[in-house]
């Protein structure tokens, strides 16, 4: 089977519509969380924030806004790092799927820092957010090129110390792997199709160096 990973896919994915809910929607999360905790996902982006959190000179509180935010796992991830670090931090979740914002709050309520909002990234109202760090994880491939320009621009303005991206890699083993993993683990089939779109809507490495070099960011 050849699988064309040359170019992104304009493919849309079906939770990209912003219409699941319910049961259903809960069965995507179950496999979008067990596909990051095999995948060590969260680990990589824990691991980002670390490093911005380096070149402070002192310890003070930190917001942390997740873009596509989802169930609130990442965010979840963040408040134990801190908690077990005492550090201070403050999370604010941010999605455009108002039915995935009323999960997350359901799956971290023993996190009172943490809040979400139901906001476009385009929109005036998030223009006016303030974030130390903004976290961009499995979120960015959802956008076209163009958008992804404009978007990663505007974190980068928002974000006083940083900008976290953590996004797919666009190949043909990762894709053949998904499948065969996705097949025996998961339960939903929105989960595994959009699992292989969100690959081919991926990257390679140089897109995304790419994209920094325009934006003059790292």
């Amino acid at each position: 089977m050849f699988i064309d990973t040359i170019k992104r896919t304009d493919r849309e994915e079906i939770m990209d519509n912003f219409n699941l809910q319910g049961q259903e929607l809960a069965i995507v999360l179950r496999d979008l969380k067990l596909v990051n905790a095999y995948l060590g996902g969260n680990k990589i982006t824990i691991n980002g924030i670390q490093q911005l959190l380096s070149s402070l000179p002192e310890q003070k509180e930190i917001t942390i806004v997740d873009i596509g935010c989802g169930d609130g796992q990442m965010l979840k991830r963040c408040m134990q790092f801190a908690r077990k670090n005492k550090l201070q931090f403050k999370g604010i979740g941010i999605d455009a799927n108002s039915h995935i914002i009323e999960n997350a709050k359901q799956e971290t309520n023993n996190y009172p820092e943490i809040r979400y909002q139901h906001l476009d990234v385009f929109s005036e109202a998030f223009k006016v957010l303030k974030a130390d760090i903004i976290l961009c994880t499995l979120t960015l491939h959802h956008f076209k090129d163009a958008e992804i320009e404009k978007l990663v621009k505007l974190l980068s303005q928002q974000a006083q110390l940083g900008v976290v991206i953590n996004d797919l890699h666009r190949n043909a083993l990762a894709y053949i792997l998904f499948k065969a993993f996705s097949n025996v683990f998961f339960k939903s089939r929105i989960a595994i199709n959009d699992g292989l779109v969100s690959i081919l809507r991926g990257f390679k490495k140089k897109e995304l160096k790419d994209f920094a070099s325009k934006l003059q960011v790292k």
